[in-house]
């Protein structure tokens, strides 16, 4: 169930300290080549590959799912994880803020998470 995924993959981003974790909805937009977007930054390349590797796994782990296709692995300054209805984003934080990614689908409905200590809030 995609709402599991979405949880395993935000929890994965949370379990290494990734800031701002936001799935984006693309649904019903329509137009897009994905079902979500999520989408996390970091403040350092050390941290960006830890939080990327932890999504990895845990996707493997607990849901068995692997990406299609990874992108930036080899830089760490934005890291794409193609799960096919799912890609993640993992960002180093000056690049989140340059792209804005957020600011281009801000039609679509976001979701942000959290710590499962701390509520998670909608926006929009």
């Amino acid at each position: 169930m995609i709402t599991h995924d979405l949880r395993v993959m935000a929890d994965a981003m949370l379990d290494k300290k990734a800031q701002d974790v936001v799935d984006i909805d693309l649904r019903p937009l329509g137009t897009a080549i994905t079902d979500h977007f999520m989408i996390c930054n970091a403040d350092s390349t050390t941290n960006v590959n830890a939080i990327a590797d932890n999504v990895i796994e845990k996707m493997r782990t607990e849901v068995g799912r692997k990406p299609f296709r990874m992108q930036g692995m080899e830089n760490n300054f934005w890291i794409i994880l193609d799960y096919g209805d799912i890609v993640a984003h993992i960002f180093l934080t000056e690049y989140r803020k340059f792209y804005r990614l957020e600011d281009l689908w801000a039609d679509a409905p976001h979701k942000e998470y959290k710590d499962r200590k701390t509520p998670a809030k909608k926006t929009q």
